[in-house]
């Protein structure tokens, strides 16, 4: 071999060694290397780009302590230098300078509607005041914008003030904010912090309201019963320790149910403490029943099949429960990868529901029929046209929309037949507001699609949020309320 033709290969391994990309060019330029070789060398010096990397990644956050991994609801985590994390110096800044304005709000009053979790059903739909469906060029006008902490929690509103549970550094915190300025009107806070490393930090349920109660559950499963006027604690347990439960992987992440008397909650017990209820005055226990996990879809309270009932998902099954005492009306098998049943099952008439899931899952249409007091569920059809992995559908007149994946789809009820699939939104969060689909993306877009099978048309769409968004909107009062682990916002939305 010839001194210059080692030279050159030295070179070329050298700055592979030290700088792949540095490498691979050199490689390429050289007229000393055959093509075999370069083709070798390229798969050789790409594998050792990627092993660098991941050393590289590891050293930043091991030894720096820098961590550049964000995952954004894909398979895999993007690579970031701007990640969504609360900025909790300038959350505090700005509650202090508003500590110095009023010190006490006026006497709030609003609406009693959206109470709950994705609405007073439960199902996303909002039939207030219609909205606007001509959207200003720059987006709906915005009411106010201020920071917030950690968490995946959604809004429950009634009576003027938008409620939300948030982590504020070492402690998870319940809030109430005025829906007119955004003014923090009272906090109640506790030491606890949850905490993975997909998700990140923070409490996961939304509050609910009800009859001047709010119910909220931290992320290891702190249920807490709160004077909502003022945040005053009326009782508390942690429905997980009682039950001598696991708190569930991404965390507890269940919002409470109120029926009559009850508020029915997922403890998640696998010693016949599954789905309990407690007395919603006291927190007494009422009635415990079946034993399986705790997913993370909430319970609904429907009727099919002529039979009010609890609809519940665990990570083994869907079933049906007698509100008045658990006791077990019906079961189907549903499991999804990794216990990951995120989604909330959509109602498709009196007998008839779906369920979805991402991680391969599809989506399937379930009928209930009763014979001499028996129940009996069949499903109708089972696709994988839609897979909602942590966003919920709607349905409306007849068809189903949601998020497959990443993509918005419509598909006929009846038929599970697929009718368009188009719009990319990430992993985001939708809602059906009349006839319209308003869309929080998964980078904070606020979009609107008119709900039609005939084609996708969007209508709308602006940059409402910052950073990361896999938190559920909330419309009540003619505005919307948005947020994720950063920010939060309030838009006028109403006609």
């Amino acid at each position: 071999m010839s001194a210059k033709r080692f030279q050159s290969l030295k070179a070329i391994r050298v700055a592979g060694y030290l700088l792949p990309p540095l490498g691979l060019i050199l490689l390429w330029r050289s007229s000393l290397v055959g093509w075999g070789r370069k083709v070798f060398g390229s798969i050789f010096l790409l594998i050792f780009t990627l092993l660098y990397l991941c050393a590289a990644t590891a050293f930043l956050y091991y030894v720096m302590g820098i961590d550049l991994i964000e995952w954004r609801g894909g398979y895999t985590p993007v690579l970031t230098l701007s990640k969504t994390l609360p900025n909790y110096a300038k959350l505090e800044e700005d509650r202090a300078k508003r500590a110095h304005e009023d010190a006490q709000a006026a006497a709030l009053k609003g609406d009693i509607y959206w109470t709950a979790f994705r609405g007073p059903n439960r199902d996303g739909h909002y039939d207030g005041r219609p909205i606007l469906t001509n959207w200003p060029k720059e987006g709906l006008r915005l009411e106010w914008r201020q920071p917030v902490g950690g968490g995946y929690s959604s809004f429950s509103v009634a009576g003027g003030r938008a409620f939300t549970i948030e982590q504020r550094r070492d402690y998870e915190a319940v809030t109430a904010y005025a829906i007119t300025d955004g003014r923090e009107l009272w906090t109640n806070g506790w030491p606890d912090r949850f905490f993975e490393a997909i998700g990140g930090e923070g409490p996961r349920a939304t509050p609910t309201y009800d009859d001047g109660r709010l119910y909220a559950m931290g992320g290891t499963g702190d249920l807490r019963c709160l004077e909502a006027d003022s945040g005053k604690v009326i009782w508390r347990r942690n429905i997980i320790a009682d039950a001598r439960a696991d708190v569930p992987t991404y965390g507890a992440s269940v919002s409470p149910l109120i029926v009559n008397e009850e508020i029915i909650v997922l403890p998640g017990g696998t010693n016949g403490q599954s789905v309990a209820a407690l007395n919603k005055l006291t927190g007494a226990p009422i009635w415990q029943s079946q034993s399986e996990r705790q997913a993370y879809t909430s319970p609904m309270l429907v009727t099919l099949a002529g039979q009010q009932q609890l609809l519940v998902v665990s990570t083994r099954s869907v079933m049906g429960l007698a509100p008045e005492d658990g006791r077990l009306l019906w079961h189907q098998p549903w499991i999804v990868d990794n216990d990951n049943a995120i989604a909330q099952p959509v109602m498709l008439g009196p007998n008839r529901f779906l369920l979805s899931a991402g991680y391969g899952k599809g989506c399937t249409a379930y009928e209930l029929s009763q014979t001499n007091g028996r129940f009996f569920a069949v499903a109708l059809w089972h696709n994988s046209y839609l897979k909602n992995k942590f966003s919920s559908s709607v349905f409306f007149q007849g068809c189903i929309y949601g998020l497959d994946d990443e993509t918005l789809t419509c598909l006929d009820a009846e038929t599970g037949e697929r009718k368009w699939r188009e719009g990319h939104y990430g992993y985001g969060q939708l809602l059906l507001a009349r006839d319209q689909l308003v869309i929080l993306s998964a980078s904070g877009e606020l979009a609107l699609v008119k709900a039609s099978p005939s084609q996708y048309q969007e209508l709308a769409r602006f940059q409402a949020i910052q950073g990361k968004t896999w938190n559920q909107p909330a419309i009540s009062d003619g505005k919307i309320f948005v947020r994720n682990s950063v920010e939060m916002a309030c838009f006028a939305i109403g006609e």
